[in-house]
């Protein structure tokens, strides 16, 4: 079976293949005590949330969307040796374990096979779960049983975040939180070594200055914009938009700065786009956001103007002459209450075809009312990480908007 090559330059462009992961027992790893620490606002249902995304997923489906699940591409990943050495690299902390517990726990994990290293690696390993090791651990005897040798990875729900395909090229994210660092070298791993991934150039690397993909925003072929907050750093924005004026996958990059607060975490909580011309947008947002424009010099450089409003510099880059906007919610209570549960963050399926939460009434109706379909999926659990359906899915390969 032939597939589409990886390819996405727009937000809206028809969708082919996108990558989800499906809920597993990262999940079940989240407690009362560490919930918090692990970036989740509470306790999810976890079987519910698994039924939520199966249905999330059979949407896609039933739209003509090939899905990737992240557990299956990994597993298949880690078939190759040089994929299960480097699985192993990755699930082991000296610097938490200490020398020798380390190398036994490295020393059981090269002997198991790709389906257990996967579960290990999304899921992680408590200390009670170690294999009984040789010798004796002060690190072993002083953690409680239940503390974990491995974390678990609850967060590789939002595959937005970790990865992010322009034009045909992938940006393997830099995450900021302690919580996430570790998803990176997953996506390392997928890219590098599944088949369906292996000709794939890299448009942006997981040690440079942190970025996260839910900060990225394709406006137009050759036209992002990023926001700049509390998970994507300037320095992060300045160093792709080098990389990508340095590989010519982009003319213009647009900074964009957000408030550093856990309501607006990433650009796409309060804005992503429903068309071409089209955003649905928080209307805090809306009057708010301003943006420096990057554009290559020519020399190497970067030249840097504004701030101006983001709507207009936008509109600008993207070559058209206004940026519809798509306010979510008539008053500021019902705006506030729906931009906390991930109104403005749909996904586009299509242009003007978009999947949004059903909890989102006054979002999803003015959505209507502006000629989008919206595509309405439960997520009472799915949302208690707080990310929408364009946080729960990395898309892979996009169509050209036909003019």
């Amino acid at each position: 079976m032939t597939h589409e090559t990886p390819r996405v330059d727009s937000e809206v462009g028809p969708l082919r293949a996108v990558l989800l992961h499906r809920p597993g027992n990262e999940l079940t790893r989240l407690t009362p005590r560490n919930n918090d620490k692990l970036l989740f606002d509470s306790i999810p249902w976890v079987g519910r949330a698994q039924e939520e995304h199966d249905a999330f997923a059979e949407v896609l489906r039933g739209r003509g969307v090939e899905v990737l699940l992240l557990a299956d591409v990994l597993r298949e990943a880690l078939a190759d040796p040089r994929a299960h050495a480097a699985g192993v690299l990755a699930a082991v902390d000296d610097r938490r374990l200490g020398e020798d517990l380390g190398d036994a726990l490295r020393a059981h994990l090269s002997g198991v096979d790709a389906v257990t290293l996967a579960e290990v690696l999304m899921a992680g390993l408590t200390f009670e779960e170690l294999p009984a090791a040789a010798g004796a651990s002060l690190v072993r005897k002083i953690h409680h049983p239940h503390d974990f040798a491995v974390d678990p990875l609850p967060n590789l729900l939002f595959t937005r975040d970790s990865s992010v395909w322009i034009a045909d090229r992938v940006a393997i994210s830099s995450l900021a939180m302690p919580a996430r660092r570790r998803e990176t070298a997953l996506l390392d791993l997928v890219y590098a070594y599944h088949p369906r991934f292996s000709h794939a150039a890299r448009a942006y690397g997981a040690h440079s200055a942190p970025i996260e993909g839910g900060d990225v925003l394709l406006l137009a072929p050759g036209v992002l914009a990023v926001g700049i907050g509390e998970r994507t750093t300037a320095a992060g924005a300045e160093s792709l938009a080098r990389s990508l004026f340095a590989d010519d996958i982009a003319h213009t990059v647009l900074a964009v700065p957000i408030a550093q607060a856990r309501a607006t975490m990433h650009l796409d909580t309060v804005c992503t786009m429903v068309a071409p011309d089209a955003v649905v947008m928080y209307p805090l947002a809306r009057d708010e956001l301003v943006a420096f424009t990057l554009r290559p010099d020519g020399d190497g450089s970067l030249r840097v103007s504004g701030p101006e409003p983001f709507l207009h510099a936008a509109a600008e880059a993207m070559g058209i002459e206004k940026l519809r906007v798509i306010d979510t919610g008539l008053d500021p209570v019902t705006a506030e209450r729906e931009q906390w549960d991930d109104g403005n963050n749909t996904l586009a399926l299509a242009p003007g075809v978009v999947v949004g939460y059903e909890r989102n009434v006054e979002t999803n109706a003015r959505l209507a009312d502006a000629g989008i379909e919206v595509l309405a999926i439960a997520g009472s659990e799915l949302g208690s990480g707080r990310g929408g359906p364009r946080c729960m899915s990395c898309p892979v390969v996009r169509d050209p908007i036909q003019e």
